[in-house]
């Protein structure tokens, strides 16, 4: 009796014991498999995907394509000015032909957030606007007895034709230029490469017209059949990294080597006084392409930065526009303010370099940690 009741004794213990673990271990599954339920959830809101192609497909119509419609319009403008000019050489056409140059620099200046695509690979940047230009060069084109037609003009070299050329021709020193002073070689060296540059403007629109070589489609497909952007964040990333090569010339190149070096003939648009306007619509240009906008509104980049992260988008804008109007305070006439008002100058490098910092650290970072469809 004794050893039947001790049996039965270890018996009993050995089951309180089964069933104790047996109790643990179907409480263990069930928190397991509550836990990997929560797991499943989040990892689905961390594989949330945004939906670029409105984006893409704003980005490339709505921003792209009308920026370049309008700069071959305004070219198309200036053509006609210049030929005017060059048939009656008054004060008022001059001043007429100076003002429609301005005109054309400013869809131009803003295009350079987008120095992507044809106006790269068809070699239309370095055509259009080549700077800085010797006044040397451009006056032994003038000095020579070539006959200045438009293909001799089309075969000088970038920095003997373009925009800075017109400009040298129309302004000289960015005093106001006297008509009477304008010699009949200098209308036909202006007529010509003027209308080069409104071949190259054409060339341009129709490289990403639908008319044309439809470069925009090719945007606004990428991961569905595109040839160049095989998926929708690398056609974004091609938009921010556009950003940062022309915030890295504004601030780095077009702002800061004349400045280092106290150098004035480094200065873009320096015979026309138009630099401190071409460094805002530099800067311009990196706000239509965050906002989706030109002449309309359409979906930009800050819709998908405020999707993720409101607060970066908000400081963005703001950074932008803070850099926009610390340019616009650097006094007039650029040239001279890189050795009379260098505070004001520096604040602008440093506003546009915060630019700059902002896409590199914070947003294409964002873009590449996405998901897209």
């Amino acid at each position: 009796m004794i050893t039947n009741n001790y049996s039965m004794e270890i018996f009993m213990k050995l089951y309180k014991v089964w069933t104790l673990l047996c109790c643990l271990l179907l409480t263990s599954a069930f928190v397991v498999g509550c836990g990997s339920d929560e797991d499943n959830e989040q990892n689905d809101a961390q594989v949330e995907t945004f939906d670029a192609t409105t984006m893409l497909n704003d980005f490339a119509n709505t921003v792209v394509l009308a920026t370049y419609i309008d700069l071959d319009d305004k070219a198309g403008e200036l053509l006609t000015a210049v030929r005017t000019l060059a048939a009656d050489t008054s004060q008022a056409n001059l001043e007429n032909a100076q003002q429609a140059w301005k005109a054309t620099r400013k869809p131009w200046e803003q295009s350079e957030a987008f120095l992507f695509g044809p106006v790269d690979t068809q070699g239309l940047d370095p055509a259009l606007d080549s700077w800085p230009v010797d006044h040397v060069n451009l006056q032994s084109v003038l000095d020579s007895n070539d006959t200045l037609t438009v293909d001799f003009v089309s075969g000088l070299e970038d920095t003997q034709k373009g925009f800075h050329t017109i400009e040298f021709l129309l302004f000289r020193d960015g005093d106001q230029r006297k008509a009477s002073d304008i010699t009949q070689r200098e209308l036909e060296y202006l007529v010509s490469t003027t209308e080069n540059l409104k071949a190259s403007t054409a060339q341009l629109r129709l490289a990403w017209a639908p008319e044309g070589e439809n470069f925009s489609n090719i945007i606004a497909q990428a991961g569905a059949g595109s040839a160049v952007y095989p998926s929708q964040s690398a056609a974004v990333q091609e938009m921010i990294n556009g950003m940062i090569v022309i915030a890295d010339e504004v601030a780095n190149g077009k702002i800061s080597d004349p400045y280092n070096e106290s150098d004035t003939t480094l200065v873009e648009s320096q015979f026309s006084f138009n630099s401190i306007s071409d460094f805002q619509d530099n800067i311009r240009g990196i706000q239509n392409v965050y906002m989706g906008k030109f002449m309309t509104d359409g979906q930009g980049l800050n819709e998908f930065v405020n999707s993720k992260n409101a607060d970066l988008d908000a400081r963005f804008q703001q950074e932008v526009q803070a850099a926009i109007d610390a340019i616009g305070t650097i006094p007039d006439p650029f040239r001279d303010s890189i050795t009379a008002n260098r505070g004001a100058v520096q604040a602008a490098i440093d506003a546009v370099s915060k630019v700059q910092q902002t896409l590199e650290q914070d947003i294409l970072p964002l873009v590449q940690s996405s998901e897209f469809n």
